[in-house]
């Protein structure tokens, strides 16, 4: 039975229905098969509710609405300009500012793709022009792209949170120092790659500190969302309206590139994307409901623990899973097909859930640059329409391995990711 609506799913995908209305459909075929009768019908709105009843999901449209004002507002544009002015003058500087730029930025917003666009748009013509092979210029910038899941805020995080009840503040902690780690992977990729480019001249100190003093103000959002939550000033929720709000403060008054007349595209954006992440929770959770029925979970964790096979061979299996359906989906779909039915199977393991969510969060960054349906493939074929998907694809391959480098990495030094969190509470 769970293969056969495994293969209804994967049909309903194929055809371009959308997720969340895949599997809500799948959802609502297994309750009239197993459930029947007038009242299945009734709880469909009773399950809508109660997936989206979830004061920490007020985060979401926030910090998605925030991203949109930041990136409408061109926030970006200094910190690529700060990047360049600090690392120019080293080999494959510009490349390094680029990676640099992204990570700052996915801090700001947390979103990869408003990342990849923003910085993409302004880092490949310069890149080009200073004749880097066209396949690195756009690796960096769809692999930089993707730390916006990483480093928080993360709006995967947040969904992560929402369905397994951690602490949405020690899983923000969790993606500091792996987050800092791939950076710097990143950045030695892209020096690598580039080690035979001529030098840039060196920026003096006074375009340097003018440099910064035009991003402090964005520098300082991430210092206040993240500080604030851990000063215990505000929620993870209200950290998010904070951000909204001095977002709008910095892109009016002080940048003054937002005018009343950018409202409208920001509200549409922030809208539809916020539409589709509760739509594919809606979904998510009536073929959950459908899974519960038949005790999927408690059949699979009962498996697990039955079987004689050490936990880090399932812990294999589990990233192939998602590796394969990153393939195939984005981000918010696999975090609510998958992680309510592999939490408990962690947890009986005896995986750390924090640590979890960090491996859980690159197999998601990965899942963003890998094809047919990696997102930031398609971000960046927008932002430079003269590339191939090929070359990008060419270009992602080097930070996909670095990625699987660094999940190695926690599996043997788990405190990576676990640490921070256990000393910031």
């Amino acid at each position: 039975m769970i293969i056969l609506f495994t293969v209804m799913l994967l049909v309903l995908l194929a055809t371009g229905l959308p997720v969340g209305f895949a599997l809500g459909t799948g959802g609502l075929v297994g309750m009239l098969l197993f459930m029947g009768g007038d009242g299945t019908l009734n709880q469909i709105p009773l399950l809508a509710y109660k997936s989206l009843d979830d004061f920490v999901l007020c985060a979401v449209p926030l910090y998605v609405l925030m991203s949109q004002i930041l990136l409408e507002g061109k926030v970006g544009n200094d910190l690529f300009e700060l990047g360049n002015k600090w690392l120019r003058h080293l080999p494959g500087g510009l490349g390094a500012a680029t990676i640099v730029a992204c990570g700052i930025f996915a801090a700001i917003t947390g979103s990869s793709a408003a990342c990849a666009v923003t910085i993409g748009a302004i880092a490949i013509p310069e890149m080009l022009k200073r004749n880097y092979e066209r396949t690195v210029v756009l690796g960096a910038v769809a692999a930089g792209g993707t730390l916006g899941i990483l480093i928080p805020p993360s709006i995967p995080m947040i969904l992560y949170g929402a369905i397994t009840g951690e602490s949405i503040g020690q899983l923000f902690m969790s993606g500091v120092v792996p987050g800092f780690m791939l950076t710097i992977f990143f950045i030695g990729v892209v020096v690598y790659k580039s080690r035979n480019l001529p030098l840039e001249p060196k920026a003096s100190w006074t375009e340097r500190m003018d440099a910064l003093k035009s991003s402090i103000w964005g520098l300082m959002l991430p210092v206040i969302v993240v500080g604030g939550i851990y000063t215990g000033a505000f929620t993870p929720t209200e950290a998010a309206a904070v951000g909204t709000v001095y977002s709008l403060f910095i892109t009016f008054c002080i940048y003054k590139t937002l005018s009343l007349k950018h409202l409208p595209n920001i509200l549409l954006g922030t809208v539809k994307t916020s539409s589709m992440i509760f739509c594919i929770m809606i979904g998510a959770t009536l073929f959950g409901f459908v899974l519960t029925i038949l005790q999927v979970p408690q059949a699979l964790t009962l498996m697990v623990t039955e079987m004689q096979f050490s936990r880090w061979i399932f812990f294999i299996m589990i990233n192939c899973l998602l590796l394969f359906l990153g393939c195939i989906l984005e981000t918010v779909s696999i975090i609510f097909i998958t992680v309510p039915i592999l939490y408990p199977i962690i947890l009986q393991l005896g995986f750390d859930p924090i640590w979890f969510n960090v491996i859980l969060q690159i197999n998601m960054e990965m899942a963003l640059i890998t094809p047919p349906v990696g997102m930031n493939l398609f971000v960046l074929q927008g932002v430079s329409p003269d590339s191939k998907m090929t070359q990008i694809v060419k270009g992602v391959i080097p930070y996909a391995v670095v990625m699987g480098i660094e999940m190695l990495i926690l599996c043997f030094v788990p405190g990576l990711a676990t640490w921070l969190p256990s000393v910031v509470k």
